[in-house]
């Protein structure tokens, strides 16, 4: 855990921040790079990555909203203005809804750019979830496993441990699943698999956007079962509901697309 980077007297430069931004950079560069490849406009790339970042930060403030409604409102400008309170799913739903409408409003096939564009967000993900390692959130639970973290004291993990009586207000967190790292590897996995494996074996437009939905739901639903989260109907957290509801996105779209091959091809050559 390392929260803050830098500090140059009233600036301070913070983990989180420095890796979100990061981020954002190597999706553009990602981005750019493959539409280069295809002799798209340099903006273009830019342009997209520019409301994902919006879409992104509107949609993870959202679903925080919704899911912890009394953080919200024990300090609402605080919430909306600050870098905290936000929700990964909302992040991803909120950017692909913000892309759809600019390459609706554009003109582009929105399959084909999907294709292109959603493989990357694994990329982004990863290193967004090494941001949050650095910052302490989003730990796992309690673990004995030879790989598991603990995190200093006053820490989120350790203030949480010691709420529940756990250890001292001294002493660090107990060893936790690091499960930030967990999905940083396996984000990383699914991009590979996706561009280096997926990707060039089809020729259905919007097959690699909806296996993203697909291995991104799935994996989340796994994890969240490491995860400190509170838990709701049948035991899951909300998480989980959302990542059911991505999945079957993903299968919807697979099933659609495949009959609508044809007709989408048509699209495509009069783009």
């Amino acid at each position: 855990m390392h929260p803050i980077l830098l500090k140059l007297g009233p600036v301070t430069l913070y983990s989180y921040g420095f890796m979100m931004a990061l981020a954002f950079l190597m999706c553009y560069y990602l981005l750019h790079r493959e539409y280069r490849k295809r002799g798209e406009k340099p903006d273009f790339a830019s342009n997209i990555v520019f409301w994902a970042a919006i879409g992104g930060i509107v949609g993870a403030k959202l679903f925080y909203i919704l899911e912890f409604p009394s953080n919200f409102f024990i300090n609402p400008l605080g919430m909306i203005f600050t870098g905290s309170g936000l929700v990964f799913h909302g992040g991803v739903i909120g950017g692909a809804v913000a892309v759809i409408i600019y390459l609706n409003r554009s003109q582009k096939p929105i399959l084909a750019n999907g294709d292109i564009i959603i493989p990357i967000m694994f990329i982004g993900q990863a290193i967004g979830r090494i941001g949050c390692f650095l910052a302490g959130c989003c730990y796992g639970k309690i673990s004995s496993l030879p790989w598991a973290v603990q995190f200093p004291p006053g820490s989120i993990a350790a203030k949480e441990h010691f709420h529940l009586n756990l250890i001292a207000s001294s002493a660090p967190s107990l060893p936790v699943h690091p499960t930030q790292l967990y999905e940083a590897v396996l984000n990383l996995l699914l991009f590979l698999i996706l561009v280096k494996i997926i990707r060039p074996r089809t020729q259905k437009y919007g097959t690699t956007f909806g296996l993203y939905l697909i291995f991104a739901g799935i994996e989340r639903f796994l994890i969240e079962f490491i995860r400190i989260n509170p838990r709701y109907a049948f035991g899951l957290s909300s998480a989980q509901y959302t990542s059911v509801g991505i999945v079957l996105m993903g299968v919807i779209l697979l099933v659609f697309f495949t009959k609508e091959k044809t007709k989408q091809k048509s699209k495509m050559s009069k783009s």
